[in-house]
C-alpha cells in the first residue's frame, strides 16, 4: 500500500501546484522538493517490493514511508483550506505563516527519512526484480461462464425442488465458506425447468445484520407494488401480508446466506404454515449446520461436499484459461495448483484469476509463472483451521499481484455493506473523486479508465458482475463476503477505512481512529450524530452513510456533520435529508464528489466555492430545482444529476463552458438553449424534464441544441403536462435528434404510436425505453425499414393492445422487457425468428403470457437453447 500511496500523492500534489498555485504561492518551493523525495520513495519502494515481506528492516521503512505519506497529505490538504477558508490578508498572515512551518518541518521529515532510505539502498546488493506487467491493456481471450462442478448435488437440489409434496418445503443447502453454495444457488435458480416450475422466483441475500422488515418488502416487492401504506407498517404486519400472499401461490424463494437459527425463526414468520401450500419451496443457503436441521426438519439437509481432483481441475483450468486449450507443459503445475486448493472454489476461482491474468504468448514464461505459484499454494498449508488460514493466503496472493494503481480501488470496496449490489457508475465516480484514478492519454477519459479498472478486478474474480446495462457494461457488481472481510482487515490495517459501529448501549465499537481516510456508517446513525463529543474525523477523504430509511435532519445536526470533516472528497449521504446546508459546507473545498438530499426548492449560489467538484448528485422533494450556481464556472464538472428539472442558471458570459461535463440529467426545457452545446462540448448524457410541447414548439428554449450535441450517446425525455398549455402532439423529426444517439428513454409523453416511426429512423438507436404511457392507443402497426440497430427494448404502463411486428422489423433485437402492459392481448410470434432475441421479460403482462411461451417453445425448437422467458405474476 506504500508503493500505491506514494504514487497516488505525487500525482494529487501535481494536481494541487496545476490547480491551486494562487493558494500554494508561500510553500511551492517545500512542495517541490518533498515532491522531488517522493519520486526517490516511489523508486525505493519499486526495487524492494519483493524483499519486504522477507526483510523486517525493510518492511519497517516501507511502514514510515507509508506514515509520512499520510502525513504530507494530510498537510498540504489542511494548507489548501484553510488559506481559501480564512484568506492572506490581515490577522491571519500568522496563522499561514504556521501552516507554512508545518509544512517545513513535514518536509524536513521526509528528508531525513530520504537520507536513511539512500543508505538502505547502497546496502541491499542489485536484484533483478522483475516488473508486473501493465495488465490493463492486455488482450485477454473469452472467459468460460458455465457453472463447474456438483453435477450430483445439482440433480438432486433440483429433484427435490420439482418433486410434489403434501408439506411446505424447505431445503437447505449447507456448506462452509468458499465452497459455492451461492453460486449453485443461483445456477439452480435460472435453471429453465425450474423456471417453467416456479414462475414466481424471488431471491433474497439476507446476510449477517438484516432487518426484519427490510427483507420482507423486498420479497413484496416481487410479489405487488409497494406504497407508503406498506413502508409504513411493521415487521411482523408485513410477514402476516407477506405470507397471506403466498397462502396458495407456486413459487420458489431463495434465501441467502442465513447465519443463525434466530435468523431463520424471524424469516419464517413470513411463510406459509407446513401444511398449507404445498406448491412453494424455499431454498436456504447457510454455513451453519444447525440453521439447516432446524429449516428442513425433519426433512434432511442438503450439505455441500468439497471438489473432487476432477472438479478442481476443471474449474482451475476454465478460470485460468478461459476458452483456451491447456498445453500439455502446463498440466502438471496446473493439477497441483488445483490440488492444493483443498476442494474450496473460491480459492480455485481466486487463484485461477491471478493466472488469467499473467498469461503470456510464450508457454515457457506461463509454465514458470504456474510452477512458481503452485510451490506458494503447496506452502500454505499449516496446522489447524488450516483451510481458512489457506484461502486468506490465497487472497494475499491475489492482493499482493494487483497492480498497485489497483490496491486502493479494490480496498475501497470494504465501504459498502455486505451482499450490497454496488452500482458500476457509482462506484467509479467515487474512485474518481478519491483521485485514484489517473488521467494517462488524451484517448480514454476517467471514466473510461475506471471501467477498465472495474473489469480487471472482475476478471481477477476479486469483484462479481451482477446485473449488465442494455449494451453489456457492468450495471451492478459485488464482493464476495471473504474478500470483502479481507479488505476490510487490510484497510483497518493501512488506516485506509474504517466502519462506524455501535452496541447496544451506544458505544462505538471499535473507537473510531483519528487516523483513518474513510468512514462509512450502515445504521443508527442516531448515535453517531448525538454522540458527545461531538464527531471529529479531520483526516477523512470519504464519508459514505447507507441506511434503510431517509432521515430528516435537524440544523443543528448537520452542522455537526459538515464540522466532522474537513478535508472531505467524497460526501455520499443520500439517506439523510438536509433542510438547510451550514455556510462551513462551502469551505471543504477538497469536495470531488457530493450525494445530497434536501428539501430546498433550489441550489445556492455557494457551491461555486466548491471549485473541485467533480459529480452532483442532487435528491429534492420538489418538482423543479432552481440552479442558483452557476455550473459553467464549475471547471471540473463530469457528472450534474437530479431527478427534478433543473433550471439552470443564464450565464452572463456566453463564453462559460466545461470540457470536462459529461452528464446533465434532469435539465427542464427552459435550459436548453442554443449555446448548450457549445458550453457542453463533451457531453455524453442528457436528460430534459418539463413541458416538451414548449421545446418542440420551439416556444421556449432551442430545438436545435439537440441536433447539434455531436457527442450525447444517451437522451432521456421526461414530461410534465401543464395546465393551460397544449398538449404533445408529435416528436421532432428524426435529423433534429442528437446525430450519434444510441439510447432514447420517453416518459409520460403520451402519443400516439404511429408517430413512433420517427424513432424507427434513429439510424444508431440500440436501446429505447418507453414508459409511463410514452405512447399510448391500442394499434401499433411496426413500419417497414426502421429499428435497423435496436438491440434492447422496454415499454412499461401503455394500454396497447395489438401489436404487429415481423422479425425483420427489428433484425438486432436482443432483449425485450414489457411491464404493466396488462391489456397487450399477445407479443408477435414473429420475435421468435430473430436469431439475435435472448432474453424476454414480462411484469403485470398475463393476457400475452401464453404467446410468450408459444415464443419460448419456438425457439427452443429452432435451436435457441440460450433464450430465456421470465413473467410475474406467475401463469398455473
Amino acid at each position: 500500500m506504500a508503493e500505491a500511496a506514494t504514487e497516488f500523492l505525487l500525482n494529487n500534489l501535481k494536481e494541487a501546484v496545476k490547480h491551486h498555485a494562487h493558494l500554494i504561492r508561500d510553500a511551492k518551493g517545500n512542495i517541490e522538493k518533498i515532491e522531488r523525495d517522493l519520486n526517490a520513495f516511489q523508486a525505493f519502494l519499486k526495487d524492494t517490493a519483493k524483499m519486504r515481506k522477507k526483510d523486517e528492516k525493510i518492511m519497517n521503512m516501507w511502514k514510515e514511508i507509508h506514515d509520512v505519506v499520510y502525513e504530507i497529505e494530510d498537510v498540504i490538504d489542511f494548507y489548501i483550506a484553510k488559506t481559501n477558508e480564512e484568506g492572506r490578508q490581515g490577522r491571519f498572515a500568522k496563522l499561514l505563516k504556521n501552516r507554512a512551518a508545518t509544512l517545513h518541518s513535514v518536509g524536513q521529515k521526509v528528508e531525513n527519512i530520504r537520507g536513511r532510505v539512500d543508505e538502505m539502498k547502497e546496502e541491499i546488493s542489485a536484484h533483478n526484480v522483475e516488473e508486473d506487467k501493465d495488465e490493463t491493456s492486455q488482450i485477454r481471450p473469452p472467459r468460460k461462464t458455465d457453472v463447474v462442478g456438483f453435477e450430483d448435488v445439482t440433480n438432486e437440489l433440483k429433484h427435490r425442488l420439482l418433486k410434489e409434496t403434501e408439506y411446505f418445503d424447505v431445503i437447505s443447502l449447507i456448506g462452509m465458506f468458499g465452497l459455492g453454495k451461492t453460486t449453485l444457488a443461483w445456477k439452480i435458480y435460472n435453471d429453465q425447468d425450474i423456471n417453467l416450475r416456479f414462475p414466481t422466483r424471488i431471491w433474497v441475500s439476507v446476510s449477517a445484520q438484516f432487518t426484519d422488515k427490510e427483507i420482507f418488502l423486498r420479497i413484496l416487492n416481487e410479489l405487488t407494488t409497494l406504497n407508503d401504506d406498506l413502508r409504513a407498517k411493521t415487521g411482523s404486519e408485513l410477514a402476516d401480508i407477506v405470507a397471506a400472499h403466498l397462502q396458495n401461490g407456486r413459487f420458489l424463494i431463495v434465501l441467502d446466506d442465513v447465519w443463525s437459527d434466530a435468523d431463520w425463526e424471524r424469516l419464517r414468520a413470513a411463510l406459509p404454515p407446513d401444511n398449507t401450500n404445498t406448491r412453494g419451496k424455499v431454498l436456504i443457503t447457510s454455513r451453519d449446520k444447525e440453521v439447516g436441521v432446524v429449516a428442513s426438519k425433519p426433512r434432511p439437509i442438503e450439505a455441500l461436499r468439497f471438489f473432487t481432483k476432477e472438479e478442481s481441475w476443471e474449474l482451475f483450468r476454465l478460470e485460468a484459461l478461459g476458452k483456451l486449450e491447456c498445453p500439455y507443459e502446463l498440466e502438471p503445475s496446473g493439477r497441483t495448483i488445483a490440488e492444493n486448493c483443498d476442494g474450496l472454489p473460491l480459492a480455485i476461482v481466486v487463484i485461477g484469476g491471478i493466472l488469467f491474468k499473467s498469461l503470456d504468448s510464450n508457454v515457457n514464461a506461463t509454465k514458470r509463472e504456474w510452477e512458481k505459484v503452485s510451490k506458494h499454494v503447496s506452502s500454505y498449508i499449516d496446522g489447524e483451521d488450516k483451510t481458512r488460514k489457506r484461502m486468506q493466503k490465497i487472497i494475499t496472493l491475489s492482493y499482493d499481484k494487483l497492480p498497485h494503481h489497483l490496491r486502493h480501488c479494490f480496498l475501497y470496496l470494504g465501504l459498502f455493506p455486505e451482499d450490497y449490489q454496488i452500482s458500476a457508475s457509482k462506484l467509479i465516480r467515487m474512485w474518481i473523486g478519491e483521485g485514484f484514478i489517473q488521467q494517462k492519454d488524451e484517448y480514454n477519459s476517467l471514466e473510461e479508465i475506471g471501467h477498465k479498472y472495474l473489469q480487471n478486478l472482475i476478471s481477477r474474480n476479486l469483484l462479481k458482475s451482477v446485473k449488465l446495462t442494455p449494451d453489456g457494461n457492468v450495471k451492478t457488481c459485488q464482493i464476495h463476503d471473504v474478500l470483502r472481510e479481507f479488505c476490510r482487515n487490510e484497510a483497518a490495517t493501512e488506516k485506509f477505512l474504517q466502519e462506524i459501529k455501535y452496541n447496544n448501549e451506544g458505544t462505538r465499537v471499535p473507537p473510531t481512529s483519528n487516523t483513518c481516510r474513510r468512514l462509512s456508517i450502515h445504521s443508527n446513525f442516531s448515535y453517531f450524530i448525538s454522540s458527545n463529543p461531538s464527531p471529529s474525523a479531520p483526516r477523512v477523504r470519504s464519508f459514505v452513510c447507507f441506511s434503510n430509511t431517509n432521515r430528516p435532519l435537524a440544523p443543528q445536526e448537520s452542522t455537526k456533520i459538515i464540522e466532522a470533516f474537513k478535508l472531505l472528497r467524497v460526501f455520499d449521504v443520500q439517506p439523510l435529508k438536509f433542510s438547510t446546508i451550514d455556510r462551513e459546507f462551502y469551505n471543504l473545498v477538497h469536495l470531488r464528489y457530493i450525494a445530497l438530499s434536501f428539501t430546498l426548492p433550489m441550489l445556492p449560489s455557494h457551491f461555486n466555492k466548491l471549485w473541485n467538484i467533480q459529480t452532483l448528485i442532487i435528491d429534492t422533494t420538489s418538482p423543479t430545482l432552481k440552479v442558483e450556481a452557476d455550473i459553467w464556472k464549475m471547471k471540473h464538472l463530469r457528472h450534474f444529476k437530479t431527478k427534478a428539472s433543473a433550471r439552470l442558471l443564464n450565464s452572463t458570459n456566453s463564453s462559460d463552458s466545461t470540457n470536462e461535463l459529461q452528464t446533465l440529467s434532469l435539465i427542464s426545457v427552459e435550459s436548453c438553449t442554443k449555446e448548450l452545446p457549445s458550453r457542453a462540448r463533451n457531453l455524453k448524457k442528457l436528460g430534459i424534464r418539463g413541458t416538451l410541447s414548449l421545446l418542440f414548439e420551439q416556444e421556449v428554449g432551442s430545438l436545435d441544441s439537440l441536433r447539434n450535441m455531436e457527442n450525447v450517446r444517451k437522451l432521456k425525455l421526461v414530461n410534465d403536462e401543464q395546465q393551460g398549455v397544449k398538449k404533445l402532439i408529435c416528436l421532432p423529426r428524426y435529423d433534429q435528434f442528437p446525430p450519434g444517439l444510441r439510447s432514447l428513454t420517453l416518459c409520460s409523453t403520451s402519443l400516439s404510436w404511429k408517430h413512433i416511426s420517427t424513432l424507427g429512423s434513429l439510424e444508431h438507436l440500440e436501446v429505447l425505453k418507453l414508459k409511463d404511457r410514452a405512447f399510448t392507443g391500442n394499434n401499433w402497426d411496426v413500419k417497414d425499414g426502421g429499428f435497423r440497430s435496436l438491440q434492447f427494448l422496454h415499454i412499461e404502463q401503455t394500454d396497447l393492445a395489438f401489436w404487429r411486428a415481423s422479425s425483420h422489423h427489428y433484425p438486432k433485437l436482443r432483449n425485450l422487457v414489457l411491464k404493466n402492459c396488462d391489456k397487450l392481448r399477445e407479443i408477435p410470434i414473429e420475435l421468435a425468428d430473430i436469431s439475435s432475441f435472448q432474453m424476454l421479460d414480462m411484469h403485470t403482462c398475463i393476457p400475452a403470457v401464453e404467446s410468450a411461451k408459444e415464443i419460448k417453445k419456438k425457439k427452443t425448437k429452432s435451436g435457441g437453447s440460450e433464450f430465456t422467458l421470465s413473467a410475474f405474476p406467475p401463469i398455473e
